[in-house]
């Protein structure tokens, strides 16, 4: 079992450097796997889009709070940390071009060596996605084709690719790697692009029968595509302050691979990082 932490987003300080690398190294320190970040690459004011994750349908993140560039994040506590995965949580596939997208997550996992997971989603913030100058109704069929672009391109071979929303011929694209990809979501859709495609599935927000269903999806999509779904991974949530070894070990015979955790959103550093020890030493981790 792995066990991995978001940076606390909610906070704003994931774009001070002191705080954010304080915080990086100290999960490095404990034990953890890897840092996970999120992404907004703008929130809109006023959104009239329903967040799935809320009873309120608002996301907890406010539209005047520093979210920095996954990406670029990731790249600069790559250089202050040593062995630390790299991971989002989610990218919003629908964002980005493929292509430059390919460049960059290919170079940050070359520079940190092989450090990297791209947890990837479709995205819920219809006003943003839009402002990115994607489709939203079209998200779901887009975001099938950039993943095959970017494992196209990873190859470091000249590739050529001719589909609905991209196309290119002859495409190199150095540092060749083959990054892992991992399908965030609640949804069918998901679990079944994350069992074509992906290298593993991050449900939010689902438990019980639903969680079951997702997986067996998977599976199923896996099994489909001619690919093998028992190398997939399965990353499960749960709260910094809450997990403790039987917790963690209930999630592991639901068929977790690894469990994401959510920190309290305090802006106090000696706190966050106090709760951070805490938590490594229940999962004797420290």
């Amino acid at each position: 079992m792995k066990f991995a932490v978001i940076a606390p987003s909610t906070t704003g300080l994931t774009a001070d450097p002191s705080w954010i690398t304080a915080y990086a190294q100290h999960v490095e320190a404990c034990g953890f796997e890897s840092l996970v970040v999120v992404e907004h690459t703008v929130v809109v004011r006023g959104y009239a889009s329903t967040y799935p994750y809320d009873p309120s349908g608002q996301m907890s993140i406010a539209d005047d709070c520093d979210v920095p560039d996954p990406l670029q994040l990731l790249g600069f506590l790559a250089g202050r940390t040593t062995t630390l995965g790299l991971a989002t949580g989610v990218l919003i596939l629908p964002n980005h071009h493929p292509v430059p997208l390919a460049k960059r997550v290919a170079t940050l996992d070359a520079l940190s060596g092989g450090r990297v997971r791209l947890a990837v989603g479709m995205g819920w913030m219809q006003e943003e996605i839009e402002a990115c100058g994607a489709p939203f109704h079209e998200r779901g069929r887009r975001a099938d084709e950039q993943i095959e672009v970017l494992r196209k391109l990873w190859t470091g071979d000249a590739v050529d690719h001719e589909g609905e929303f991209f196309s290119f011929r002859g495409a190199v694209c150095r540092p060749g790697r083959q990054v892992p990809v991992h399908v965030g979501g609640h949804t069918v859709a998901a679990a079944r692009r994350a069992g074509r495609l992906g290298d593993g599935l991050q449900p939010l927000g689902v438990a019980g029968e639903e969680l079951r269903r997702l997986v067996d999806e998977m599976h199923k999509a896996a099994v489909d595509a001619g690919r093998d779904p028992s190398v997939l991974e399965l990353s499960l949530g749960h709260l910094v302050g809450r997990v403790d070894a039987d917790k963690a070990a209930r999630l592991e015979a639901l068929g977790a691979h690894r469990v994401v955790l959510d920190p309290s959103p305090t802006t106090d550093l000696s706190a966050a990082l106090d709760e951070l020890s805490a938590c490594a030493a229940r999962l004797g981790l420290s």
